[in-house]
């Protein structure tokens, strides 16, 4: 099994904090969407047959396409790719973009997994964020997919921005709970390099919150999903029973996928292949046929540590028999030597073994120390 991602590389606003790649300028979005599809067909066999079981539509924002240009994307895959009966399928919508009848176009088209960028219901956040939606645009966007029949809803939410208290945050948590979707990802707010955020930090026009306020948001995140049946499967991602996300599940489990558009990455348990940023250059690499990407050939190391990075921060966590069966001996007593030194942050389920609450506010960094460095 494996899954197939499209990188839609189109904003209408740039937001405060995003350092995803990205244009706001849409002029030439049909000729990258033909771009995208070419990429589709000249990669039929990077999967090797492969059955695919889910198709994402990320970005950028995948609700800038129009439906004419959503149904040759996935006419494209169903043409040359080997596709699972009823894939998940998940398309990311903004709020502002959630008109009944583009919602039931998506549905009709096949589209079965929303994933709605909500961040925040406070108003002034939003405006902050530079999002372009309101806060009862919001809700409306929820209801309104729920009348068209969509029974598997995704939100974001930010936290961590100078806006928030615990407070509110709870206050937050519990509008989001009450609009029963059945998936929330939750992220803290980061400084990213070459962002607005960043910029305005570098004049000290804006400071950073607390790491002692990120924690503690983080905390009442944990906690209030438990109370209201979400289940935290991977850090940052919570759901009700049966609805984790399949697709970045895969991902988290070493299984092979495609990416294509600008920007996007791929892999196939050999190498990891990285689209340039860079949409003028993209489009006109397959005009000239020239190479729009670079490629790296993973060597036993680098598989061992990309385990371990993507493993940890899963429910499931790292398995010493599955390490010893992918990567050895060597490595295995390598992983049990270190683990032992994390302490409070790991703990052991048969050979399973999984970061505590305590862990998860270092998952990074304690992931960091189980590398293998030759």
């Amino acid at each position: 099994m494996s899954g197939i991602y499209i990188h839609i590389p189109f904003c209408r606003k740039a937001c405060l904090y995003c350092d995803f790649h990205f244009s706001t300028h849409l002029l030439r979005k049909k000729e990258l969407v033909d771009t995208l599809c070419i990429e589709l067909q000249q990669r039929k066999n990077y999967l090797e047959e492969k059955n695919i079981e889910t198709i994402y539509f990320g970005g950028g924002t995948p609700s800038t396409l129009d439906m004419i240009e959503v149904a040759q994307i996935l006419n494209t895959i169903y043409t040359h790719f080997s596709v699972t009966k009823n894939p998940e399928i998940t398309f990311e919508i903004n709020p502002e973009d959630a008109h009944f009848d583009y919602l039931q176009e998506l549905k009709t088209a096949g589209v079965n997994r929303l994933s709605v960028g909500l961040q925040s219901f406070n108003d002034a956040e939003l405006k902050w964020f530079n999002r372009a939606h309101t806060a009862q645009q919001s809700v409306a966007c929820i209801k309104k997919a729920q009348q068209v029949g969509f029974q598997n809803i995704s939100i974001d939410l930010i936290y961590g921005s100078k806006f928030q208290t615990p407070e509110n945050w709870m206050h937050t948590l519990q509008t989001a709970f009450s609009l029963s979707v059945q998936h929330l990802s939750s992220y803290n707010l980061t400084v990213e390099t070459k962002t607005q955020l960043q910029h305005r930090i570098a004049q000290k026009k804006e400071q950073t919150i607390s790491n002692e306020l990120s924690a503690q948001l983080f905390d009442i995140l944990m906690m209030e999903a438990e109370k209201n049946g979400f289940f935290q499967y991977e850090i940052s991602n919570f759901c009700t029973p049966n609805f984790m996300s399949l697709h970045n599940s895969r991902y988290w489990q070493g299984f092979w996928y495609l990416g294509v558009g600008p920007s996007a990455h791929s892999f196939n348990g050999v190498s990891r292949r990285y689209n340039v940023k860079s949409n003028a250059q993209y489009m006109q690499a397959f005009k000239e046929n020239k190479k729009y990407f670079e490629e790296e050939i993973l060597t036993t190391e680098n598989k061992y540590n990309e385990y371990i990075l993507t493993r940890l921060r899963t429910h499931k966590g790292c398995n010493i028999e599955e390490i010893r069966c992918l990567f050895g001996e060597k490595y295995a007593r390598y992983f049990l030597n270190e683990i032992q030194k994390q302490g409070a942050f790991i703990q052991t389920q048969e050979s399973h073994f999984c970061l505590t609450k305590q862990g998860k506010h270092f998952a990074d960094g304690i992931a960091s120390d189980l590398f293998y460095l030759s």
